[in-house]
């Protein structure tokens, strides 16, 4: 049985991310079991393709989950394409096999592997930059910052998860003081955003993140420069594996 968790393969093109479906015999958090109960009803045509699902309060309580897990479950299902949801109208089943591919949405502005380079290939400069001048009310930040991303993924509240994260990298270039790279990587905010959200899709691995942030905080508090470079670009190569980019890295001279 599937449990509604998905990881992600970038297809080597333009064209988006393969979704490849993880077997597994128990889901890993509330909204994974609603995800694969809502899977298994429409592929078994519980609710047919054009169907209007049950209010959200009603599924909510057949599941036993809150609103909020059922509205990620939700989102979930219509990235994989089996619903359509209309605000005010309801949500709607609009296949009843998963899409095979989640379009990278900014690929006539640049490619997912591109994304990732650029970020591994500025951010690291400026955590080395930033652990220079870093104070203990800013690691406090970092770590307050930490902290609720923990407890983010543990309630899989995963689009507050990606906010928190940006905001944790967003930090650190404001930290570094350099305007021109900053102003680089404000100004592709949403493409920064949408490449920090994709890794949350392998759910199994969804406290990687959190782990890598804290290896990333742990070398700012040693004040140690080139641990933080190290760390922040090791986080940014493990997170563009996890949502199925693999690049090559420069070779050390």
């Amino acid at each position: 049985m599937w449990d509604g968790t998905a990881c992600c393969a970038y297809n080597g093109g333009q064209t988006g991310l393969i979704l490849i479906p993880h077997m597994k015999n128990v889901p890993h958090t509330v909204t994974d079991a609603a995800i694969a109960t809502i899977r298994e009803r429409i592929e078994a045509s519980v609710y047919p393709v054009g169907s209007l699902l049950p209010a959200q309060r009603q599924l909510s309580e057949e599941l036993a989950i809150s609103r909020a897990s059922l509205r990620e479950a939700l989102t979930t299902l219509e990235a994989l394409g089996m619903l359509h949801i209309r605000p005010g109208k309801g949500v709607y089943v609009s296949s009843a096999q998963a899409s095979t591919s989640h379009a990278w949405r900014f690929a006539d502005q640049a490619s997912l592997p591109d994304t990732y380079q650029m970020r591994f290939a500025l951010e690291g400069f400026v955590a080395r930059l930033a652990a220079h001048s870093i104070g203990d009310a800013d690691i406090d930040w970092l770590q307050d910052n930490l902290d609720s991303l923990h407890g983010a993924l543990i309630s899989a509240e995963l689009e507050e998860a990606a906010q928190l994260d940006f905001a944790f990298h967003m930090r650190i270039v404001s930290l570094a003081g350099n305007a021109a790279i900053e102003s680089i990587l404000r100004g592709s905010a949403d493409i920064m955003k949408e490449s920090q959200r994709l890794p949350f899709y392998r759910r199994e691995l969804v406290l990687s993140t959190f782990h890598e942030h804290a290896a990333i905080v742990a070398a700012f508090k040693a004040r140690d420069s080139e641990g933080a470079g190290r760390a922040i670009e090791t986080h940014i190569v493990n997170a563009a594996q996890r949502a199925g980019v693999h690049f090559p890295l420069p070779l050390k001279a």
